[in-house]
């Protein structure tokens, strides 16, 4: 079987293995640092779809067929914040401690801790952007939980589960993800 290189646009090491796991042997997953870029797409859009399609359209004129992806948590609560600002919640520079730390403070108290893990995908195939979702509901806990993830992955437990993303093995949570799930229906489009 040939393995095909898959250029995903993302600096996110995390997100990149991510998808590389979830992918398989065949795809080779690429980034913009193999092929020498080292500035970041800015992140300008409103929504994850928004986002996901300006990352995407960032490297059309490579010639070659890109993938984007963004994702966020949405906290019911917080009438669906983070959401596009999940990576960046506690200020420019800030870092996943400082991000859980400040859903926590506003979490504090409220006892609906319903939320959501959602994953846009962009998939530009040398002509059109497609756009694919995939989410996971679950809830919040009061305090972070597992070493495992990145992310707001301590925080968060799927429904009908007991431990947090973070305490699943990559495995388990490659199996139920969100990006998992954008990216089954990206498959299912490409083999259409």
């Amino acid at each position: 079987m040939n393995t095909i290189k898959l250029f995903f646009a993302t600096r996110n090491g995390h997100k990149r293995q991510e998808v590389q796991d979830i992918l398989g042997d065949q795809f080779k997953v690429v980034g913009p640092e193999d092929l020498g870029f080292t500035d970041d797409v800015e992140e300008t859009g409103q929504t994850l779809e928004e986002n996901a399609v300006l990352k995407a359209m960032a490297y059309a004129h490579l010639g070659i067929p890109v993938l984007a992806d963004d994702s966020g948590l949405e906290i019911e609560a917080l009438n669906g914040a983070p959401g596009v600002y999940s990576a960046r919640f506690a200020g420019e520079g800030a870092g996943s401690a400082e991000n859980m730390q400040k859903v926590l403070s506003l979490m504090k108290g409220k006892t609906n801790r319903a939320a959501q893990f959602k994953t846009v995908l962009a998939y530009f195939d040398g002509t059109q952007v497609h756009t694919f979702k995939g989410t996971v509901s679950g809830f919040l806990l009061e305090q972070a939980r597992g070493t495992g993830g990145f992310g707001y992955d301590p925080l968060f437990v799927e429904e009908g589960e007991v431990r947090t993303f973070a305490e699943l093995t990559a495995e388990e949570k490659n199996s139920r993800s969100h990006r998992m799930r954008a990216l089954e229906a990206w498959l299912g489009f490409l083999l259409g």
